[in-house]
């Protein structure tokens, strides 16, 4: 019963994106753990407005994402080694929270930074279009 309520909830993130095929972006990066601040190296995937996580690059159709998060919900995306003192390091903001990263290089850091604000910027487009200019 666990692990069907478990996929319900995957399925649920996930919203039909078929994260396992021509992501937007994709790569190792560093992500400090939500609940013991420890950091791990995850894989990531950006496509159609999420960032997905897995623990490994091995993904397909019935992988399940460790974690996703909606890029509507993304205020900002930055750079933030003065922030954690970490080279390479970069934030992204929501309403809620701040999540901290770190690439393998500035190139890297700088690619993701730029390739999230580029979906942060279309996902506040369709909003505007979605509900007309105010």
């Amino acid at each position: 019963m666990a692990q069907l309520l478990n996929r319900l909830r995957a399925e649920e993130r996930i919203a039909g994106v078929e994260f396992w095929h021509s992501p937007e972006r994709c790569g190792w990066l560093m992500k400090q753990g939500e609940y013991i601040k420890t950091w791990r190296r995850r894989w990531f995937i950006l496509k159609q407005g999420k960032i997905f996580w897995f623990k490994t690059e091995e993904v397909g159709p019935s992988s399940i994402p460790r974690g996703v998060v909606d890029i509507s919900r993304c205020l900002s995306i930055k750079g933030a080694e003065d922030v954690i003192n970490r080279a390479h390091a970069f934030e992204l903001s929501t309403h809620s929270e701040t999540m901290f990263f770190i690439a393998d290089s500035d190139k890297e850091k700088e690619e993701w930074i730029s390739s999230v604000g580029r979906a942060i910027v279309r996902q506040s487009k369709s909003v505007v279009d979605d509900y007309g200019s105010y």
